[in-house]
């Protein structure tokens, strides 16, 4: 004790000195925009470089794990194209139309490539780092999607490294509809599992059925509509009792992830600029 009370007295000014510089940092980058973005622009390409080295690490020992997850899911996959392709020869169906129909909305999407090096489920605000960034295209707004269905919105992005909110996030927001009758809503998460979110506002006279499937809307220029988001769970009644509160069994599984896909501009520029407009004209009128 008597040592470590010599230690402070002999160095009680570079330890004030650096108590001082730490306040000091702390009170600049809190209530200071310009340094606060250039901090944590830093802090995310520091964080993404570690965590790049860590799935690196990670993704060695799980190699046999992952080739076997992708043989199942080949499988899957061509079950289920023999299956369609076979309800297209029974209705008569022209291949060579349907190919060009099926080309035709993802022509003028770009679709960005990126790896995920960091991921988190067990917080109420969950987020995704990729190894891609703003040198590869991404900009923060933009979709994100897994090989199974939409992941996330992209929230910071730093050279060669995205900040995601993932659909695992408590004030995640995206316009979702039931495929089969085209009835919207929005899709949120109340921070608990990570199988599960829920589609609200569905109005009490909407026809849908268990099981059902839940898609992107297309109401926003961040994801165009019909991505697969999850299907249809539990049913129950909103808290006011106007509207269904659908439950929502995730299509993609969070808890392995390792691909994603930055959807690039998805939105007609004129649309765009007209809802820009609409929006400036609102704000000057209120």
């Amino acid at each position: 004790m008597k040592k470590l009370l010599d230690f402070l007295v002999k160095y009680n000014y570079w330890l004030l000195f650096v108590l001082l510089e730490a306040a000091s940092f702390a009170l600049l980058f809190r209530f200071n925009r310009y340094q606060q973005g250039v901090f944590f622009t830093t802090a995310n390409a520091v964080a993404g470089k570690i965590y790049e080295t860590e799935a690196a690490v990670l993704s060695y020992f799980s190699l046999g794990q992952e080739n076997l997850r992708l043989t199942e899911q080949n499988l899957q996959l061509e079950r289920e194209l023999s299956r369609l392709q076979a309800e297209l020869l029974q209705a008569g169906a022209d291949s060579a139309g349907l190919d060009s129909m099926m080309a035709e909305p993802l022509q003028e999407i770009r679709l960005i490539r990126g790896r995920v090096v960091h991921n988190s489920l067990t917080r109420r605000k969950n987020f995704l780092t990729l190894d891609c960034g703003s040198s590869d295209g991404v900009q923060s707004g933009q979709g994100v999607v897994g090989s199974s269905g939409v992941t996330g919105i992209v929230y910071l992005t730093s050279a060669h490294y995205s900040v995601v909110v993932s659909l695992l996030n408590v004030d995640s927001r995206i316009s979702c509809k039931i495929a089969d009758t085209g009835y919207f809503g929005t899709l949120t998460w109340d921070g608990r599992d990570a199988r599960y979110a829920y589609l609200e506002g569905i109005p009490r006279h909407a026809k849908f059925r268990r099981g059902g499937r839940i898609v992107t809307s297309g109401y926003s220029e961040v994801f165009p509509e019909g991505l697969p988001v999850g299907r249809i769970g539990e049913v129950t009644t909103s808290d006011d009792g106007l509207s269904y509160r659908l439950q929502v069994v995730l299509s993609t599984d969070f808890g392995n992830l390792s691909e994603a896909r930055v959807i690039g501009q998805t939105f007609d520029p004129e649309q765009f600029r007209l809802l820009q407009e609409a929006e400036q004209s609102t704000e000057q009128e209120e």
